[in-house]
């Protein structure tokens, strides 16, 4: 298996205080990576680094071929190819959903209005939202919202998706709405990293488990680890989740 991702031996800091250390790991094409830990623990920290919306101090980030610690990277290239999902939706209040999803693939990759139309309406498909078209994001729940945020970075065709605790500020009922969503697209083969506390979600998708503990990978494995955990921390951490 080719891996998308790379990251080796990075560092990171704000001002005085060291976020990341050391931090290794690759994904490979078509796995879902979790990335699990308590809060401050660096998680978020990583995926932005990893779409170069945050510099590194040192090591080296590798994306879809895309070196992003080299003064050269290609900002514009790499956020065509990596997908990004937080936990506020940051819809456009004065536009449709279908506006709202159209408009990044008619900006960034020149398509045509007809070409951008019809991107639209896959990827609605995709999320089970095609007759939400033409609503406004205040006429939506938080839970559409956020299936029509992922449809967003869909349509920008990447090779890799990062969600940011996409369902922390959603109830059960709508939360479960998004991680269907997210599990069809795992299960399409989508490479996937997402930081989470969905502890289920993660045994039952992800290929691959990161416990962040203090900024360092403190264990990493199969979703296997989260049932025999090999350190207290880790250990702690899931028994707290459940």
């Amino acid at each position: 298996m080719s891996a998308l991702v790379r990251m080796h031996n990075v560092d990171k800091s704000y001002g005085k205080v060291r976020i990341l250390h050391g931090v290794s790991f690759q994904v490979n094409k078509g796995q879902v990576v979790a990335i699990i830990g308590k809060s401050g623990s660096g998680k978020s920290t990583i995926l932005r680094c990893m779409n170069r919306l945050e510099t590194i101090d040192s090591g080296e980030i590798e994306v879809c071929g895309h070196l992003l610690n080299s003064p050269k990277v290609n900002l514009n290239a790499l956020r065509r190819d990596v997908g990004i999902v937080f936990q506020s939706f940051n819809l456009f209040p004065h536009l449709t959903v279908a506006e709202n999803i159209s408009l990044a693939p008619r900006i960034a990759k020149n398509k045509s209005k007809e070409e951008a139309l019809k991107i639209t309406q896959t990827v609605l498909q995709r999320v089970d939202l095609l007759e939400k078209s033409n609503a406004y994001p205040e006429q939506l729940s938080g839970g559409q919202q956020q299936r029509v945020a992922i449809a967003r970075s869909l349509a920008m065709e990447p090779q890799v998706m990062l969600f940011d605790e996409v369902t922390s500020a959603l109830d059960p009922y709508l939360t479960g709405e998004v991680l269907s969503v997210m599990e069809q697209l795992a299960l399409g083969g989508m490479t996937m990293i997402l930081v989470t506390h969905e502890m289920a979600f993660a045994r039952k998708v992800a290929d691959q488990v990161v416990f962040m503990h203090e900024g360092r990978v403190w264990e990493t494995g199969s979703s296997e680890i989260l049932n025999c955990p090999q350190t207290h921390e880790l250990k702690q951490f899931v028994g707290s989740e459940l």
